[in-house]
């Protein structure tokens, strides 16, 4: 039996993205120079989301583009990987700040592998972080520049963002294995 937890609902995820759209806007003083890359799967779709309300707030559409992590991570040899998704470089980075697009972050091997790949497109003039969800753990010295939430967990727990477009629901639940059961992170 699965054991979980909704953490954010509906209007906690729409807030969440609100409130990280303006701070980006605060943050860059604006539109200029700015793109997204989302990474796959979720972060495609929160980048997309947050640069729609970008667009409502500033009136400037921001190019969005989405990123493959599969070959560059370090854990290649132990994980299924699954079929690899199209990498869109909407835009030239060079010179871009370019703000990259997560879902969750853990140990924060998803987002060095994603900074790697984005090497091989070109050298932005700054990187920044966004994140749904912040839940710790982390195994590399990394931290996000704009995050919805941070959500305290246990190894054990898995964090599980979804979303509408994707899921059919837009909200977040911590599932926790039952007891005997081991859970992948």
């Amino acid at each position: 039996m699965i054991n979980q937890h909704q953490v954010m609902n509906e209007d906690d995820v729409r807030r969440a993205m609100a409130r990280i759209s303006h701070e980006i806007l605060e943050r860059n003083k604006g539109t200029n120079d700015l793109m997204m890359v989302g990474i796959y799967t979720r972060g495609v779709t929160i980048a997309e989301r947050l640069a729609s309300n970008i667009e409502r707030f500033e009136g400037v559409k921001i190019p969005v583009s989405s990123l493959d992590i599969s070959l560059y991570r370090d854990d290649l040899q132990q994980r299924i990987v699954p079929p690899i998704k199209p990498t869109t470089m909407t835009t030239d980075i060079n010179e871009m700040k370019v703000i990259l697009v997560d879902d969750v972050l853990f140990t924060g091997r998803s987002i060095r592998a994603s900074m790697d790949g984005l090497q091989d497109f070109g050298r932005p003039r700054e990187i920044q972080l966004a994140v749904l969800v912040d839940r710790g753990h982390r195994e590399l010295p990394l931290r996000a520049d704009y995050v919805g939430k941070n959500i305290p967990t246990s190894l054990e727990e898995q964090v599980r963002v979804r979303l509408n477009e994707i899921d059919g629901v837009d909200d977040v639940i911590i599932v926790r294995p039952s007891a005997g059961e081991e859970s992948n992170g």
